[in-house]
């Protein structure tokens, strides 16, 4: 008689000892061939209920088995896979039904015992799009799809996923074309067969697919081609300017001047463009998933704030992809990530995003002042945390942390600010270098000698802490590892590298176009270096920052603000207040607001006007941002 898993457990917990130990029964991954394919069919075609239909066999011997469904991803750096929309999981072997028991402690584990002479399962099951984004991400629309492949198949337990070979197909609707770094093995009808890959691969492969659909050539004649490839709500936003693309190849020969190599066979911008399917933006090693609004390229003035999503995203191939956190490259997607060199992965990565942005003529000169100014404000004056009880590199946490959720007091929480920190960070990092070589090497040097070896190879080189250490002695003999470590691990601002760039961040009561792109895009009132406080277009509050003037008075982010001085709320009438309020000392902004079910009037004794941030020349030091952003 066998005795099944689930029977032996409950057997163990009768006799009082300890229970749930199928935990213990997941393989740990071995580095060793898999013996057999995947072979994984999806059904994309249901668009009414934005269901993907999954098949799947997976060759196995009799005993034990444990299948696993994709907990940590790349590029999330958190264990957020959606199993949540994993539903109707049904395992077969010669046609037989088999039960599953998924591990009680491990809620990505499923465990089955296979029958002697069987050689496969069959698995079916489905992946269900969220209906609205309050259900998380919608990936699944009447006009296109984004198909994660960690989303709809499963692998065995107890091997590196490299190890793991896949045989891939995907059945689109009729009429729709796909972009993906996956390469077409053979096409029939509306099913694209793919060629075979490993698992690590595939999973780092999605597919944008839709009915309406555009290819660009992003280097033209090129021998390792670069595409842009977009899907979007409707074919008039497909309309792409000479001058826009023109711009998107320079983006890729900035890159390459810079890098001096690359990491793939090909590479593909993937890109929505819709109000429908919700916005992403995550970094793969021969494409990057970015999605905007569906107007992106036809109100191209209105969306520049948006536009270094596309050179943050293709940096990764380099910066994370290619060049991996020894922590971060983990031998199989269930294996806990450690995300201590995040501020490389992504912060460095921020950093080349806005700089890219400029030398590639996405942004212009003042787009990236602004920009700058923006980001510098924010580790200037907008994380109080950070200069308190918190410092960049406990933020590197945060994807476990908080996975992105909303927080309460986000600029005293902080969340995730090894991103722009970081950025911040790294401009120091080029300033110092500069410094100490008197101009005549730079933050480029580095990238080059990080990132810019083994042309055409992208497989994974993983790095540590004393890696990045050397790498900057190689470029300037100094303490470096003291430097970043203040840094990363002390509190107070960083905006020593605007100053050290020959530049100051000054605030004035006139708002930069930066910031009017950002309230517009927002529908908000940005007033954190004033009030202290950032309110939506119904008047709903964002944030407070933690000790500002708003917060003393009483604000809190679960309040409405209803009224302005005895009037309507409007973002003008806020602003007119605080205005006034600094002309006539004795006069306060009052507020009417609801919280809950109450109304207050809450009073802000405040009085020194607007206060917006910018970039300004320090003429005393010579101008190194300008030789940063200039196109090479």
């Amino acid at each position: 008689m066998k005795v099944t898993r689930l029977a032996s457990a409950l057997a163990v917990a009768a006799l009082g000892l300890v229970s749930f130990t199928a935990l213990a029964d997941v393989p740990a991954p071995q580095d060793v061939p898999y013996q057999g394919t995947l072979k994984i069919n999806v059904d994309a075609t249901d668009l009414a209920h934005r269901i993907f239909r999954v098949q799947e066999t997976v060759p196995v011997a009799a005993g034990p088995l444990t299948l696993l469904y994709p907990q940590w991803l790349p590029g999330n750096h958190s264990p957020t896979g959606p199993i949540d929309k994993m539903a109707g999981l049904v395992v077969k072997a010669n046609g037989q039904v088999l039960p599953w028991t998924r591990d009680p402690l491990n809620v990505y584990a499923f465990h089955v015992d296979v029958p002697q002479g069987a050689t496969s399962v069959d698995l079916t099951f489905q992946f269900l799009s969220a209906q609205d984004r309050r259900q998380g991400r919608v990936v699944m629309t009447p006009e296109m799809l984004n198909l994660q492949w960690n989303a709809v198949t499963m692998y065995p337990a107890g091997y590196y996923a490299r190890q793991i070979n896949t045989e891939a197909s995907v059945k689109l609707p009729t009429g729709w074309q796909a972009g993906t770094a996956l390469e077409v093995a053979s096409k029939n009808g509306d099913t694209l067969n793919f060629k075979p890959i490993n698992y690590d691969d595939l999973v780092d492969s999605p597919i944008y697919a839709g009915k309406y659909f555009k290819r660009l050539d992003l280097d033209p004649g090129a021998k390792t081609p670069v595409h842009m490839d977009i899907v979007a709500d409707d074919a008039k936003y497909l309309d792409v300017k000479p001058e826009q693309l023109k711009l998107f190849q320079n983006l890729v020969q900035q890159m390459y001047k810079m890098y001096g190599a690359h990491h793939y066979d090909h590479y593909d911008f993937l890109v929505s463009l819709s109000d429908k399917m919700s916005g992403n933006g995550l970094e793969h090693h021969r494409s990057s998933e970015d999605g905007t609004g569906a107007d992106f390229f036809t109100e191209w003035k209105k969306n520049a704030l948006s536009r270094d999503l596309f050179s943050h995203e293709f940096n990764h191939s380099w910066d994370g992809k290619y060049r991996r956190g020894a922590d971060l490259a983990t031998p199989s997607f269930n294996v806990p990530m450690s995300d201590t060199l995040l501020w490389v992965y992504e912060g460095q990565t921020q950093f080349w995003g806005h700089v890219m942005a400029a030398r590639s003529g996405l942004w212009d000169a003042d787009q990236a002042h602004d920009m700058w100014a923006y980001t510098a404000s924010t580790y200037d004056k907008g994380r109080p945390g950070l200069a308190s009880f918190r410092n960049v590199q406990d933020t590197t946490n945060d994807p476990v942390i908080a996975q992105r959720a909303p927080l309460p007091y986000r600029n005293y929480q902080a969340s995730e600010d090894y991103y722009s920190a970081g950025q911040m960070i790294w401009l120091d990092v080029d300033g110092q270098l500069r410094e100490l070589t008197h101009g005549k090497k730079s933050i480029d040097d580095f990238g080059k000698a990080f990132f810019g070896m083994d042309n055409g190879k992208w497989d994974v080189n993983t790095y540590v802490f004393e890696d990045v250490v050397k790498t900057l002695n190689g470029i300037a003999p100094y303490d470096w590892a003291k430097y970043l470590r203040s840094r990363l691990d002390g509190h107070g601002p960083l905006i020593g590298g605007i100053e050290s760039h020959g530049w100051k961040l000054v605030y004035t009561d006139k708002p930069s176009d930066a910031v009017k792109a950002i309230e517009s895009r927002r529908h908000s009132a940005d007033l954190t270096y004033s009030l202290g406080v950032s309110i939506g277009k119904d008047g709903s509050i964002g944030d407070v920052l933690w000790d500002g003037p708003a917060f003393k008075a009483g604000l809190s982010p679960s309040m409405t603000v209803v009224a302005v001085n005895g009037h309507d709320y409007s973002s003008d009438a806020l602003k007119d207040a605080v205005t006034a309020a600094a002309k006539d000392k004795n006069q306060s902004v009052e507020l009417l607001v609801k919280n809950f079910d109450e109304y207050k009037t809450i009073r802000i004794d405040y009085h020194d006007g607007l206060k917006y941030p910018h970039l300004v020349r320090d003429t005393s030091k010579p101008d190194t941002l300008t030789a940063l952003l200039k196109a090479r």
